[in-house]
């Protein structure tokens, strides 16, 4: 049984079915109370000041010996390598350097149903599985989105679940926090919990598109200023709330690694589905998604604050104060 990190999203199914441990490196980094010393780490090593803070921290968390044995170590990484951050190439060289094993994925840009099913079939090949075993996990993993999609069907419809848990539990379906039976009890205590929640009544209902946020406060701050976040754009799509039973299928609606108008049509659909006031765009400094800003803002009929964040931490006071006068500009 190795441990896997996993760079982005992946077909965790074929991971699980080898019989292995998925680990989302992206979690481990923005979680640790060690977060900025990673960056740090990767900068001593030579990583430019100038580079994405999310692609330094994947690779202080793999070859920093420190901080790798601190949550159990990773065996090798699956990198994606076309689908999300133009970096993961020269990251992979520098694991490769390090003496870590790497394995390609890729993610056709057109969405090729012939080409991503062979990339997952080398994959199944890498890690030592088949498609009956991989279908079997599907199965299994359908029946947990499902009720994930009700956590996110809870925030925007019956308004008894927070930005932040929205954000929390459908983030972590990239890897299912390493332990899918425990995390599927933590699913269940949360709709428990929202069963008998009282209801939201925020002035503003946001939607947060873009990359997963570096920011640690962003959530809590939105709420404070009676607005919320109902919808999570690319974290939704990590939940994969597609009913299909084709695996290949799944990962072909899956948006985020495709191009942008894909994500726009998915976007404009919520965006009316759950009576979105404005949008919130995150991008992150150094990353070449910020370019898509101008394509959002010219095919969204909706408000638009785009924010940018560059190391882990809290929101600074100049993007708290741009976040309220938006925010106030809405009301």
């Amino acid at each position: 049984m190795a441990r896997i990190g996993i760079t982005t999203t992946v077909p965790v199914e074929i991971i699980l079915a080898a019989g292995h441990v998925p680990i989302d490196l992206n979690n481990i980094f923005i979680t640790s109370p060690e977060a900025g010393r990673m960056l740090e780490t990767a900068e001593d090593a030579g990583y430019p000041r100038n580079i994405c803070g999310w692609i330094k921290g994947l690779y202080a968390v793999v070859v920093s010996q420190e901080l790798n044995t601190s949550f159990g170590g990773i065996d090798k990484v699956i990198a994606v390598t076309q689908g999300d951050c133009s970096n993961t190439h020269a990251l992979m060289e520098t694991y490769q350097l390090a003496g870590v094993e790497t394995i390609p994925f890729a993610y056709p840009f057109d969405r090729d149903y012939d080409l991503l099913k062979l990339q997952m079939e080398k994959l199944m090949a890498a890690l030592g599985t088949n498609w009956q075993e991989v279908n079997d996990v599907k199965r299994r993993l359908d029946q947990l989105r499902i009720k994930v999609a009700e956590i996110d069907r809870l925030t925007w419809q019956q308004n008894t679940v927070s930005g932040f848990h929205n954000h929390l539990i459908q983030v972590s379906c990239s890897d299912f926090n390493s332990d899918f039976a425990v995390f599927e009890q933590d699913v269940d205590n949360l709709l428990a919990q929202a069963s008998n929640a009282q209801e939201y009544a925020d002035e503003l209902r946001i939607g947060y598109i873009g990359v997963p946020p570096i920011f640690t406060d962003l959530y809590p701050y939105l709420e404070n200023l009676g607005a919320r976040a109902v919808y999570n754009e690319v974290q939704r799509q990590f939940a994969m709330p597609f009913a299909t039973t084709d695996l290949v299928e799944q990962y072909r609606l899956y948006t985020y690694p495709y191009d942008i108008f894909g994500r726009i049509k998915d976007i404009q659909a919520e965006i009316e589905r759950r009576n979105l006031d404005g949008i919130v765009h995150y991008v992150q400094s150094f990353c070449f998604r910020q370019i898509e800003d101008i394509i959002l803002r010219e095919k969204l009929d909706v408000p638009i604050l785009t924010i940018e964040g560059d190391k882990p931490g809290k929101i600074d006071a100049r993007t708290r104060l741009r976040i309220e006068s938006f925010l106030e500009m809405l009301r």
